[in-house]
This record gives structure tokens, sequence and C-alpha cells, in this order.
């Protein structure tokens, strides 16, 4: 029992820690996830009921529930209490503020990152979980997104757009039977608070792209 007790106490420790970096250090909005139904699951933990208890919900455990999206902070004093409070809860992003979002499925998300080192293009954070990946770029507004798609023949589905009223999950949050990660890691340039964000006009091109060959779908399944 210690041990398992101790390794719960490391990974709430864990996550808010990383809670602290994103609102304190950066000043980015945060807010606990909905978590995971504790006796949901368990014949096969890749499918965990959300503790929403919706049997539809769309991205189970890993978006606002209570607290709801709009309590998003950077307030450490808040920051704190959540995760005291619920040591186990995911880390979610609030986007469209000082950091937004785009994401696709893993296998297109993988491939247009070996596209990106091979242009040498330089893209900021990078979140894997385990179907989908988040690209975080600097915030857009929605005519300059509605632009920039303009100017694609086809744009599929399954890519999505977190900007004003969005959401990500960050790691080390609890995603399903894995956990979200760091596929490429924040990096604060010298002189500046927070990570550095690519503009979005310089990613969109080859995430349309690299999403055409993935399925559509309404299910994230993180």
């Amino acid at each position: 029992m210690r041990e398992i007790l101790g390794k719960r106490r490391k990974g709430g420790t864990e996550l808010l820690r990383a809670a602290l970096t994103c609102a304190e250090q950066w000043q980015w909005p945060v807010v606990p996830g909905a978590g995971y139904d504790p006796d949901g699951g368990r014949r096969n933990p890749a499918e965990r009921d959300c503790a929403c208890l919706r049997p539809d919900c769309p991205v189970p455990g890993v978006h606002p529930h209570d607290p709801g999206l709009l309590a998003a902070t950077h307030d450490p004093r808040m920051v704190r209490w959540w995760w005291s409070s619920r040591p186990d809860m995911p880390l979610v992003l609030a986007t469209g503020g000082p950091v937004s979002a785009v994401s696709l499925p893993l296998a297109a998300g993988t491939r247009a990152l070996e596209v990106f080192d091979k242009l040498g293009v330089r893209v900021g954070p990078v979140v894997a979980t385990p179907t989908r990946i988040a690209l975080l770029v600097a915030p857009y507004a929605l005519e300059e997104l509605g632009e920039l798609l303009d100017r694609q023949e086809w744009v599929p589905t399954s890519l999505r757009y977190h900007g004003q009223g969005g959401y990500v999950v960050l790691p080390p949050s609890p995603v399903g039977a894995g956990k979200a990660r760091w596929v490429r890691a924040p990096m604060v340039d010298a002189g500046a608070r927070a990570p550095w964000l690519p503009g979005v006009a310089v990613v969109i091109n080859t995430l349309v792209q690299a999403g055409t060959t993935e399925p559509d779908g309404t299910r994230l399944t993180y």
C-alpha cells in the first residue's frame, strides 16, 4: 500500500509541477480535465469512461468539466489548490489566449514532423497522445485561419483547430491507458518568458497535406 500511495503522490506532484510551469512561468491559462470514472475501463484501460459519464464523450477524461473551461487561469494559487485537491487530474490548456494549436491523427502528425525536419522548418512545442498530435502555435484569428484554409484544394476534417474557446491536453496527463508526452519539448529563447511558438501560416500547408491520408471521425479517442 505504501508503494502505491507513493506512486500516486509522485504522479500528482509531476502534474502539479507541470501546471505551475505553464501558469506561473509561461502565463498559460490551465484547468483540470474531467479525469476518468474510477469504476470504468477495467476490462480495457484504453477505453476508460470519462468522469463526466457521457456515453458519447468525444474526448474521454481530457476535457474541462468541473470547473469548466472559463475557469482556466494562470493564477498559481488556484492551480496549486486544484492539483493539490485532485492530483491525478489531466492538465488542460485553454487555447486562444497566448497560445493556440492545430491537431491531427498520430500517423499524419508524425509524417508532418518528418517533413518539417527535412525542410529545416522550426516548430514549437508538440504534444502526442496515443492517437493524435497537437502542434502549439501562436494565437490566430478565425479570419486568418479561414483565408489560409480557403487556399487549399481540400481540407480533411480529421485536422482540428484549437483557437479561442478551445483546449488541448498537456503532458504528463493520463490519457486512456497511457500519457500525453512532449514530442518536441517547449523551448524558451534567451530573454523570452514563454516558449517560442510558430505562426499557424508556417505549418498549416504541411499539416493539411499530411492529414489527407487519414480517416475522418468525430471521436478523438485521446
